[in-house]
């Protein structure tokens, strides 16, 4: 499966210069750091959303550049802090930040990284967008601690694990394509209707997330991982409603007090695709996805839908 990176190929190399440039720093450590994290960067999904989904209504404007960078600058600065909160020590098969330079260093990136991107849109007005952004940060911040909070019980309501990953994960894809729409429309209806598909993409998205925790090929992370962590994840919530009481404890039982015995949770894996659970979030996904295409159909008819058509079949088809 491809990205449909030909339709903003120019966009995205000239994005490559702008974002170097925004996040440069006079200080050597943090311009050290800075470097260390660029050059590692992903497949930059969420700027592919901001240039399509301005695209998609009108030619990209030196706002979406900054939309772009201020998406991504903000993506960084919660992965940062992420692998902190977390204890990670890789990120994308390298050292992170965290296991480079420890506590101090990285709080403070993160923190550069969440001024620099304030800064950015202030100095330019783009006063609606930064409004965009912000809100996706906020709803990141409680979506996290509603994770944390509930993971606690192990008593998880599939409506609670919705708001959960609304918030967490689909906030931040919903605002990237919002401010790719309002850069180029300053039109609220646009705006709105991007922001919706990106919810709905960023929802399926996660999803997909959930299910590589149960995958059978290298999906380059450790099955069984988030069991580890006590996430609740939608195949293991799904399993645990429907279930008989004993397997249900037991299963509470693995995740709160042997989650890392391997054997035990090989068990856990074993009964979620027993149950259904596997199927029931592939459905619920490839639901989520048709809600996302379904708003496409409603929006211009041109060659940057059918990327984003692509980009969402790529998000829910990846593997890794």
């Amino acid at each position: 499966m491809k990205l449909p990176t030909s339709l903003i190929k120019e966009e995205l190399e000239s994005f490559e210069e702008r974002f170097k440039g925004a996040v440069k720093s006079n200080t050597p450590l943090l311009d050290r750091i800075m470097r260390y994290i660029v050059k590692r960067k992903g497949k930059q999904l969420r700027p592919m959303f901001v240039f399509l989904s301005a695209k998609l209504f009108a030619p990209t404007s030196e706002a979406t550049y900054r939309a772009a960078s201020l998406v991504e600058i903000l993506h960084t600065a919660t992965l940062v802090h992420d692998d902190i909160v977390d204890d990670s020590l890789e990120r994308r098969g390298f050292f992170s930040t965290y296991a480079l330079w420890k506590n101090k260093a990285s709080v403070l990136v993160g923190d550069y990284l969440l001024a620099t991107g304030l800064l950015l849109s202030l100095e330019h007005g783009d006063h609606r967008m930064l409004q965009l952004m912000s809100d996706a940060i906020q709803k990141m911040a409680e979506g996290e601690l509603l994770q944390l909070e509930k993971a606690r019980s192990l008593n998880l309501k599939e409506a609670i694990y919705y708001d959960i990953i609304k918030n967490k994960t689909a906030s931040l894809l919903a605002s990237a394509c919002a401010a790719g729409a309002w850069s180029v429309t300053q039109n609220e209806e646009a705006t709105e209707k991007a922001r919706l598909f990106g919810e709905k993409t960023g929802i399926a998205f996660q999803i997909k997330d959930d299910l590589f925790d149960y995958a059978s090929e290298d999906v380059g992370k450790p099955t069984g991982n988030d069991i580890k962590e006590k996430k609740m994840t939608l195949p293991l919530i799904y399993t645990l409603n429907n279930t008989d009481r004993a397997t249900r404890q037991k299963i509470i039982n693995i995740v709160k007090n042997n989650n890392n015995n391997k054997p035990k949770v090989q068990w856990v894996l074993d009964m979620v695709k027993e149950t259904g659970g596997i199927q029931y979030a592939t459905e619920k996904m490839e639901a989520f996805k048709q809600e996302a295409l379904d708003i496409l159909k409603t929006c211009p008819h041109n060659e940057y839908n059918a990327g984003l058509t692509e980009l969402v079949n790529y998000v829910t088809e990846r593997k890794y």
